[in-house]
């Protein structure tokens, strides 16, 4: 595949703002999310695509038909084409350093923002090739501008390369992914596939079929206002009684001091005056009966401090968000084992490891559509330092050319 044309084609998508807005509970959250949509609309319409397809709710979806005389599954290639409100996705910069020579990579002289091996590692992998990153000022869009652009990609490439077989292809691209709602309105019959991959992952050679199960918890500690000069015995101060409770879970059990398959309660926001204090938390573990405990600990917990006072001070609510896919793609395993045969015949290391977080596959699999996640290869997602490697574009693209060709031959 042409590098410096998929280059292209993914700095022409970054540089569309489409930051979601997790207050909003309009679909799509921001209308700003349509101007990509329409992009990719027009676009896979010239390249060759059949039945594109832009729904009222901002999901866009394409057909690739089959160039095979025998059939085979549909199989689905799935990426968003929003990015996170955690960081600005507006008037995104990308900064091509070619030929990387494994030093910092001075991301802004002006505010001295610096990309260094030294703290990310992780760089030292793609010394002497392409890196894309943004100038400091923004995160970059690679989850999951990546992803669009390789699917996108590949699907350019079968069509110029009538010559590859490869049955029927469906793609979809969805809003609101960071948001938490990007299955939401997705409706997996009329997709049609038997099963799809979310091009959604990290670093190359990621492989996923395991998520968190995850759920947000609302905490409402209510005070009492007094005059401070004389508030013995009356005033009730809603942020001491919140810290109390903060600091009563597990204080190893939060991200920062977690991995792998351990699970975690997560502080992410917090309101408050006398009266009235919010904490907001998400609460993530990969075992079903860990993450029930976990709900259970915080219910549990209000209900001691409250018996404590005397009084309902503190009322918890707790809203699933979604669950572990590994329930759904455990009895298809093969889908998996293809996308694993693939990497292998290219040369490529999988990275077969649980996601701390979740994708559009994990809410997929349980509508009935078995998900798994491949890299997409960006890095340091959500922030200033976000950046991916050219060349991993470039093969995850190829990767996903070459599960179409192993389902021809499989399915046979």
């Amino acid at each position: 595949m042409n590098k410096q044309h998929i280059i292209d084609r993914f700095v022409k998508y970054v540089t569309i703002d489409t930051e979601s807005d997790p207050n909003n509970p309009a679909f799509p959250s921001t209308e700003k999310q349509w101007n990509l949509a329409k992009v990719l609309e027009k676009e896979l319409k010239e390249i060759g695509m059949e039945d594109v397809e832009l729904d009222e709710n901002c999901y866009l979806m394409a057909t690739l038909p089959s160039n095979l005389n025998y059939e085979v599954p549909t199989i689905g290639f799935v990426a968003h084409i929003d990015t996170s409100p955690d960081f600005t996705g507006a008037n995104v910069k990308p900064q091509i350093h070619e030929n990387y020579d494994g030093k910092d990579i001075l991301l802004n002289k002006e505010e001295n923002i610096v990309l260094s091996p030294d703290y990310f590692d992780d760089l030292l992998q793609y010394k002497g090739q392409t890196i894309i990153t943004t100038d400091g000022t923004t995160l970059l869009g690679a989850d999951d501008k990546a992803g669009v652009t390789e699917i996108v990609s590949a699907m350019e490439y079968l069509i110029q390369h009538p010559e590859i077989k490869h049955g029927k292809i469906r793609i979809c691209f969805t809003p609101d992914e960071e948001v938490g709602k990007g299955a939401h309105m997705f409706d997996v019959e009329k997709f049609g596939a038997e099963w799809a991959y979310t091009m959604d992952g990290s670093q190359i050679g990621e492989l996923e079929y395991e998520n968190f199960n995850a759920a947000g918890a609302t905490v409402t500690i209510q005070g009492k206002i007094v005059h401070p000069g004389y508030a013995k015995g009356k005033m009730i101060n809603s942020m001491l009684i919140a810290s109390e409770f903060i600091n009563a879970l597990p204080e190893d059990e939060v991200p920062e001091r977690t991995t792998g398959y351990e699970g975690f309660f997560h502080l992410h926001h917090m309101e408050g005056k006398v009266e009235q204090t919010t904490l907001s938390y998400i609460i993530r573990d990969h075992d079903m009966d860990q993450f029930n405990n976990r709900k259970k600990a915080i219910l549990d917990l209000a209900e001691v401090l409250n018996a404590k006072r005397g009084q309902k001070l503190i009322s918890v609510e707790i809203k699933d968000q979604y669950f572990n896919m590994k329930e759904k793609v455990t009895p298809v395993m093969h889908i998996v084992d293809i996308a694993e045969e693939v990497m292998k015949d290219m040369g490529i290391t999988p990275l077969i490891k649980p996601i701390r977080g979740g994708t559009d596959g994990s809410q997929l699999s349980y509508k009935g559509l078995p998900c798994p996640n491949i890299f997409a290869g960006g890095h340091n997602f959500h922030g200033r330092y976000e950046y991916v490697p050219a060349e991993s574009i470039v093969k995850a693209s190829e990767v996903i050319v070459g599960i179409a060709q192993k389902v021809a031959v499989k399915f046979k």
